[in-house]
């Protein structure tokens, strides 16, 4: 079957390696280690007409920032999911320059935002603003609530010639 790259973006701390350990292993730990450099794993999914997708997700350094658009780590992406915390409404501005710069960077490679720690809190309509008219997607890597579908509907949103 086919495998795409995936980014996985956002600032430090916002759960992007607990939301990946939740797909991939089903578990949550509250040890918080920082990801340093970027770590790699891969989950299979099953796309709506039945064919098999190997998502290869790089999970990346918060520390970043918008420098990982430049860097070699994006080159090849199909998409990218764009992670935010519920609990810290000022991550959500950061979201949004990660996912208008990958699009810009990656133009016609889909993005998906994903607020996580949604178990823990819910931002407003005003602190949303920054995310403009986007669907976000809200998840909870303790719980497991929406990670396996935030990652499907990525997935499902990748063009076969982009594959």
């Amino acid at each position: 079957g086919a495998a795409v790259k995936i980014m996985l973006l956002g600032p430090i701390g916002v759960g992007k390696t607990s939301l990946l350990r939740r797909l991939v292993f089903d578990t949550f730990s509250h040890d918080y280690k920082t990801t340093i450099g970027v770590d790699l794993m891969s989950y299979d999914v099953e796309l709506h007409d039945g064919r098999p997708l190997r998502l290869v997700i790089w999970d990346t350094d918060g520390d970043f920032g918008e420098s990982i658009l430049t860097s070699s780590y994006v080159a090849g992406a199909s998409g990218a999911m764009v992670v935010g915390d519920a609990t810290r409404p000022q991550t959500l501005a950061r979201m949004a320059l990660l996912l208008d710069g990958f699009e810009r960077t990656m133009p016609q490679r889909p993005t998906c935002a994903v607020l996580n720690k949604i178990d823990l809190g819910a931002p407003g309509a005003a602190e949303l603003k920054p995310l403009g008219r986007r669907n976000v997607l809200q998840a909870s890597a303790q719980t497991g609530r929406g990670v396996r579908e935030a990652f499907v509907s990525l997935a499902q949103s990748i063009q076969p010639d982009r594959m």
